[in-house]
């Protein structure tokens, strides 16, 4: 049976860290259920799942390729590899109509550019362009001038042809979470990867740590040389996480083996892989103690309502809380959704066949299929 979307729900314990800071350097919250609760960001969490060095990072599978995201895409990435081996004039007249080509016409300058996500791909393309363009000038800036202008009149339908022809012009990040591009929209690419921001299932419980630093070298002088506070938080996390099957497939080019590589990894990583900051004074490294998968075709919802109420910050009991709301939902609504359940808590799920990390990752790989 073919099943449109995949959503990934679970619960996942930290203690004494601080894994999303907001501007004042103080845990992200979100009020919810009438309390205040502690949250991940969306954008944080993609991010370590994007970067992670892991057996099961995405930049191991098979075809995938990798994308870089900067303001600095022309001036590193395209331009600097010409530095050097053509004139400088050649080279100053080629970067500004590159930049422009890439950011906009504002993208002469850093500040007027937005930091884009390019995939090797596009990038190598826009690299042989550039050294074949300086090629072509004979070493004269006006030569390349008027090259480059007329380059730049067919960008658009050139790259576009590029990306026509490639499986992953953007990289596996482009195709997981998806691009915009406002200088370019057939460069627009459709997330088919949805992430929620995660939240405890309780009311947030934090405290200030007031810490200090010791001079090794002050001798006999008493008392701390620094003297500091932070907040750290401790809570168990909901997650909820949708992937749009046919989107995903439509993104690699219909490769269905590639499809499943990437849910299959995601799956690890979104178990596996902790976000966090001040790892050396907190160690903020978790896993799952409880990952839900469900497939169907229906409009996905998530389970956030199980904890409206506040639960217990007890894995146990807010994975029973999530088979209670998942029991009414099957009653009210009957969709029928596959499932598969591991959980390291003694936990009864509606209709979900219990398994291993590694069994579900496997079942969620032949989905695409």
């Amino acid at each position: 049976m073919n099943h449109r979307f995949l959503q990934i729900h679970t619960l996942t314990p930290y203690t004494a860290a601080l894994l999303n800071r907001d501007d004042a350097g103080l845990a992200k919250r979100l009020p919810y259920g009438g309390v205040m609760r502690t949250r991940i960001s969306s954008q944080c969490l993609k991010r370590h799942w994007r970067i992670a060095d892991d057996p099961h990072a995405l930049h191991t599978i098979d075809g995938a390729e990798a994308a870089r995201r900067s303001r600095e895409l022309v001036t590193k990435q395209v331009i600097a590899p010409l530095r050097g081996n053509f004139a400088d004039d050649v080279v100053e007249v080629l970067e500004s109509e590159f930049q422009m080509a890439v950011y906009g016409d504002k993208g002469t300058t850093k500040s007027g550019r937005q930091t884009l996500l390019f995939g090797v791909p596009e990038i190598e393309w826009l690299t042989r362009e550039a050294e074949r363009l300086a090629t072509e000038s004979n070493g004269s800036a006006a030569t390349a001038k008027a090259g480059v202008v007329a380059w730049r009149k067919d960008f658009r339908a050139n790259i576009k042809a590029m990306r026509d022809q490639t499986a992953l012009p953007a990289g596996i990040e482009g195709a997981l979470f998806g691009r915009m591009v406002t200088s370019d929209s057939d460069a627009n690419i459709t997330a088919p990867v949805h992430v929620a921001h995660a939240f405890t299932v309780h009311a947030e419980e934090a405290e200030d740590d007031y810490f200090t630093a010791v001079d090794d070298l002050a001798g006999d002088e008493p008392g701390a040389d620094t003297i500091q506070e932070t907040e750290l938080t401790s809570g168990l996390f909901y997650g909820y996480v949708v992937v749009d099957i046919p989107g995903l497939l439509d993104n690699v080019s219909g490769d269905a083996g590639l499809a499943g590589d990437v849910l299959h990894n995601l799956i690890y990583l979104i178990a596996e892989v902790s976000p966090g900051a001040k790892l050396g004074s907190t160690a903020p490294y978790g896993r799952a103690s409880m990952v839900l998968l469900e497939a169907g075709n229906r409009q996905p919802r998530s389970l956030a309502s199980a904890f409206a109420t506040p639960s217990a910050p007890v894995a146990a009991d807010a994975a029973a809380a999530v088979a209670g709301h998942l029991k009414l939902l099957d009653e009210a609504y009957a969709t029928e959704e596959e499932r598969r359940l591991m959980s390291v808590v003694n936990v009864e799920m509606p209709r979900a066949a219990r398994g291993s990390l590694a069994d579900l990752a496997q079942w969620a790989r032949s989905l695409p299929a």
